[in-house]
C-alpha cells in the first residue's frame, strides 16, 4: 500500500501525464508541417516532451520507494517529490527557451534544464541514499 503523501503525488502525477499527450500534438503538427519551427525549435519541443514524459513516469516509479526509505522532513520530501519538481523544471527550460519567431538559440530559460536536473540528481541520491542506509 502507497502511504496517503504518495497516493497523492501520484494521483497528480497520472493527471499531468494528460498534458504530455497533449503535447504530443503538438509535436504532430510541428512534424506534419501545420506548425512552423526552426530545426532548433523542434528539437527543443521534442526534447521538452521525452523528458517531460520519461520523468513523471519516474517519478511514479520512486512513489514506493520513497515510502521503503522511511525518510521524513525535508530529505523525505525531496527524495519523494524531487524528480516530480524536476519533470516540470527541466521540459519549461526546453519549452521556453525555444519560444519566439525563428529562434535558432536558446534564451536564458535554458537555466531551467540545469536546475531540473540539478533536483533530479539530488532526488535520486538522497532517495537511494535513504533506501541504504
Amino acid at each position: 500500500m502507497l502511504s496517503t503523501e504518495s497516493q497523492i503525488l501520484a494521483g497528480i502525477l497520472l493527471l499531468s501525464l494528460v498534458t504530455v499527450e497533449t503535447g504530443g500534438l503538438y509535436l504532430v503538427r510541428i512534424t506534419t508541417g501545420r506548425e512552423q519551427v526552426t530545426a532548433f525549435q523542434e528539437k527543443f519541443a521534442r526534447a521538452g516532451h521525452a523528458h517531460a514524459g520519461v520523468l513523471l513516469l519516474l517519478a511514479l516509479v520512486v512513489q514506493p520507494y520513497a515510502d521503503a526509505a522511511g525518510m521524513d522532513g525535508p530529505l523525505g520530501w525531496l527524495g519523494r517529490a524531487g524528480v516530480a519538481a524536476a519533470a516540470l523544471l527541466m521540459p519549461a527550460g526546453f519549452f521556453f527557451a525555444s519560444l519566439g519567431q525563428g529562434r535558432e538559440r536558446p534564451s536564458r530559460w535554458i537555466v531551467l534544464v540545469f536546475v531540473g536536473a540539478a533536483v533530479l540528481a539530488a532526488s535520486l541520491t538522497t532517495l537511494g541514499l535513504g533506501l541504504l542506509l
